[in-house]
């Protein structure tokens, strides 16, 4: 705990002496620049302190646990196996189609629904830190999804392990699965600053979400195909996790993502974020007043 403590007072003293002077001179009152200044500062000063936090709190939750981190992975597994023997017979076709669609549907839902939910609460969470620590609060947002991108990378043994099973062998399009990856990341961060900015100040908002992203599992092609709901496209054609998960499903099934699915994404992480760091800009300041 005290090695831990030391590296992160380390890092924070490195961060001080080395402010960007480039984002400095950047006149603050234009629109978002408050924002994107915390952004780029949170990520040139202070990225070792959160990628060594995010790390830390992976290892603190399955402290003196035998396989570690690899307890999510196999309760996802167990659960994606029992869900995909059940289901296969109910939604037509065989295991060997259904099981794969489901287990990446999963694994990227897992990653999907986590960075929304933890998004609304990682101010909240962090409240004692950032009363006490000045810092870019983008730290936080940066951590939370650090801390779920590892995750994401321990899942991914779910991919490996169907993939033999099956005969999967990745091609190109497996590697469509980075930029999928970095724009979902994007996403999350755009929900951090917005919807964590929210929470704070309005604490009905994470069960609110909660609520909501359970009702869109149900809504999103996850256990089930687009092509089962003739004449109800609309359940997933207006559901922007559908479009996410579909982003980063695909290549791991080994096949590109339609062009529209591409072009929803973009739009929605340019829209998103736009909207998110002009909010961040406006009322970061009050953050630390509504903990």
């Amino acid at each position: 705990m005290d090695a831990q403590s030391n590296a992160s007072q380390a890092a924070l003293d490195r961060a001080r002496r080395k402010r960007s002077r480039l984002v400095q001179t950047i006149d603050p009152a234009l629109p978002g620049v408050r924002g994107l200044r915390d952004l780029w500062q949170g990520w040139r000063d202070y990225r070792e302190l959160w990628l060594t936090v995010g790390l830390f709190d992976i290892r603190k939750r399955y402290r003196r646990s035998v396989l570690g981190p690899f307890w999510i992975t196999i309760s996802l597994g167990a659960f994606i196996l029992g869900l995909g023997f059940i289901y296969s017979p109910l939604v037509g076709g065989g295991t060997a189609s259904f099981l794969p669609y489901v287990a990446f549907g999963f694994v990227a839902w897992q990653f999907i629904s986590q960075l929304v939910l933890d998004g609304c609460t990682v101010f909240i969470a962090n409240g004692p830190i950032i009363q006490q620590l000045q810092a870019p609060l983008s730290i936080y947002v940066y951590q939370t999804i650090w801390r779920h991108l590892i995750i994401f990378a321990h899942n991914l043994l779910i991919y490996v392990l169907i993939a033999l099973l099956y005969g999967l062998w990745p091609s190109w399009q497996t590697l469509l699965v980075v930029p999928g990856l970095i724009l979902v990341s994007i996403n999350g961060m755009s929900i951090g600053m917005l919807l964590g900015t929210l929470s704070a100040r309005f604490r009905d908002i994470p069960p609110i979400v909660q609520t909501i992203t359970q009702m869109m599992f149900l809504l999103t092609p996850i256990l089930w195909r687009p092509d089962q709901v003739p004449g109800r496209e609309l359940f997933y054609l207006l559901n922007p996790f559908y479009y996410l998960v579909e982003i980063m499903r695909a290549p791991l099934e080994g096949r590109a993502p339609s062009l529209f699915v591409w072009t929803v994404v973009l739009a929605m992480t340019a829209v998103g974020f736009v909207v998110s760091l002009l909010f961040f800009s406006r009322f970061r300041n009050r953050i630390v007043y509504w903990l």
